[in-house]
């Protein structure tokens, strides 16, 4: 709590500090009618700068709806009736509720013994049954979404065509970058690099946080990043935790930190998503993502670890 409200402030600040500026330049958000004034879709909020000569530009972008969603785009307008609020959050609500029963409820009352097989990959339910979750939990979001705004979805079959597409680049994003980091975990020259990760000075804690940060760096995927430091150097680090009376539940909460730090750098495949999703480069925008991911969440890092240090973990 103590860091995710560090990331919080410190990312407000830097972002109201940014908007200021492109208030103070004569920035801002057209209107739908002044958008359709210029020739732009109507539902889009395309950025308006003082520059006429940008004008041209804007009128050639099109929306994110545009791309990803070409079948409601059709609509030009928001509802007149828009849903409640309740009902436009259950199915987050529902994932999050689903993935929770089948984690805890489902999935350890099922008898899972024929994973061990061959014939099944030799696997447990400790190993899939993360995934088994998620997958569950997503496709129960997607049928309360359905069921709850049936009657707005006017072309639900191309929709859903439009989702599967634009899903399609995330995913390849992050495979390939987690893939890529799995392949430099197996290099032996990485266990150079482990090495000078433990001989660091500080710490078991300052150690950790340095590996995690580099290993998701290259990587470009902090679940990646946290998942190879982890798989590789765990046990090491549980047992200098162990030898220096750190509690485990310190150091989790350290590498889960700090794997969200230069996981964050341009090859990050989020990033890379979310600069396509907005039709951006990494030129002009990629200076505000950084400095709010891998700023906010290094300055967290430095007080959790220093609260470490005097407090131990609460």
């Amino acid at each position: 709590m103590i860091a995710a409200a560090i990331m919080l402030l410190f990312g407000l600040w830097w972002l109201g500090r940014v908007a200021a500026q492109a208030r103070r330049r004569g920035e801002g958000y057209r209107t739908s009618a002044e958008s359709v004034a210029i020739g732009e879709p109507s539902g889009s909020n395309a950025l308006s700068a003082v520059d006429p000569a940008e004008d041209s530009l804007l009128r050639e972008r099109v929306s994110t709806t545009d791309v990803f969603d070409p079948a409601e785009c059709e609509h030009g307008q928001r509802s007149a009736h828009p849903p409640h609020f309740a009902l436009a959050v259950l199915p987050m609500v529902i994932v999050v509720l689903t993935n929770l029963l089948m984690s805890l409820v489902v999935l350890p009352w099922l008898d899972t013994a024929f994973l061990a097989e061959a014939a099944w990959g030799g696997t447990s339910l400790a190993s899939v049954g993360g995934i088994w979750s998620v997958a569950t939990a997503l496709l129960a979001g997607i049928l309360t979404l359905i069921a709850v705004n049936l009657r707005r979805l006017t072309a639900l079959r191309a929709s859903m065509n439009a989702g599967a597409n634009a899903s399609v680049l995330p995913v390849l994003n992050t495979a390939s970058m987690v893939g890529f980091g799995a392949v430099i975990a197996a290099l032996p020259a990485f266990e150079l690099v482990s090495a000078a990760f433990l001989s660091l000075d500080g710490g078991p804690l300052v150690s950790l946080a340095v590996a995690t940060n580099v290993i998701a760096g290259i990587t470009g995927s902090a679940s990646g990043g946290l998942m190879i430091t982890l798989q590789a150097l765990g046990e090491t680090y549980a047992e200098l935790a162990s030898a220096a009376g750190i509690d485990p539940e310190l150091m989790h909460r350290v590498a889960a930190i700090a794997s969200g730090g230069l996981s964050s750098l341009p090859h990050n495949g989020a990033v890379v998503t979310l600069l396509a999703i907005a039709g951006v480069g990494h030129k002009g925008s990629y200076r505000d993502i950084a400095v709010v991911m891998l700023g906010g969440t290094l300055i967290a890092l430095v007080a959790i670890i220093g609260i470490g240090l005097f407090f131990g973990s609460f």
